[in-house]
């Protein structure tokens, strides 16, 4: 039998950030490293990979069932040699409609899309985690209401394939405000880092010992300190509540903090 999964919430960075040049140089270099260390981290190497983006929405849960995702260059302003990058990592249809069928037992409407590809919340930084693209990859949209309680809920609902070898994986960012990266991008606000008391409450939440609080907590995120700073519209934070609904009885542990472009971004880990 395979080794039990963990899942995971990682940020993904900004764009096509760890493939081009940055002033200073070393800007991504902790996200990168992370992402790079990550493999060696698991139990096993994964049978498949599950990964909820923050850039694909649809009206119910939809799950890419392509068998040979192409790639979705959905950034704009970047330089050229950054819409050719590969990551010909194939898809999985089997996979696909187990998570169809996991969804649908625990009362959800899905779809699938058979023509879509991989956007840049997956191909970015499992390009750095796993350059091979030899595992097998299901992307998973959000549901466009973004209701956090029904994303936990989805969560639990495939909380058996990491059983079965899969690892889910929830790619977005803990701080998601574009204004203010933005402005630390022109040099504005130095030594500033902001979205610091909404990550502390983040972490705290995340790592309680007891579940049923952690995903009460992560179901009422609006109230916390700083919430609306860090995320404007919460399309890159909803992934985390999936992989801590996959979590069962699993506590979070915080992965990764780093602080990049004048905010602090966050990973998490679930078993």
């Amino acid at each position: 039998m395979p080794s039990r999964q963990p899942s995971l919430f990682i940020p993904h960075g900004g764009g096509p950030c760890f493939f081009m040049d940055w002033d200073p140089p070393d800007t991504w270099d902790r996200q990168r490293a992370f992402l790079e260390a990550l493999p060696g981290t698991l139990p096993e190497r994964p049978k498949a990979l599950l990964v909820i983006s923050g850039h694909w929405e649809a009206p119910v849960f939809t799950v890419l069932s392509n068998p040979a995702p192409p790639l979705l260059y959905d950034y704009s302003g970047f330089p050229a040699h950054t819409y050719r990058l590969e990551w010909p990592a194939p898809g999985h249809p089997g996979l696909a409609r187990r998570v169809r069928a996991l969804l649908e037992g625990a009362g959800f409407e899905t779809a699938e899309d058979a023509a879509r590809g991989y956007d840049h919340g997956v191909f970015v930084p499992l390009k750095v985690a796993f350059p091979a693209a030899d595992i097998p990859t299901v992307q998973l949209s959000l549901r466009a209401d973004l209701d956090p309680a029904a994303h936990l809920a989805a969560g639990r609902a495939l909380a058996p394939l990491r059983d079965e070898g899969v690892l889910i994986v929830g790619s977005g960012n803990s701080y998601h405000n574009l204004t203010r990266m933005m402005r630390a991008m022109r040099g504005g606000e130095a030594g500033e880092v902001h979205g610091l008391a909404f990550d502390r409450w983040l972490t705290g939440a995340v790592t309680r010992s007891d579940p049923e609080e952690r995903n009460t907590l992560l179901a009422q995120w609006t109230v916390a300190p700083g919430a609306r700073d860090a995320h404007p519209r919460e399309e890159h934070l909803i992934p985390i509540h999936v992989a801590a609904g996959a979590a069962g009885a699993d506590r979070g542990v915080k992965t990764l903090e780093d602080h990049v472009l004048g905010v602090v971004e966050s990973a998490f880990r679930f078993g």
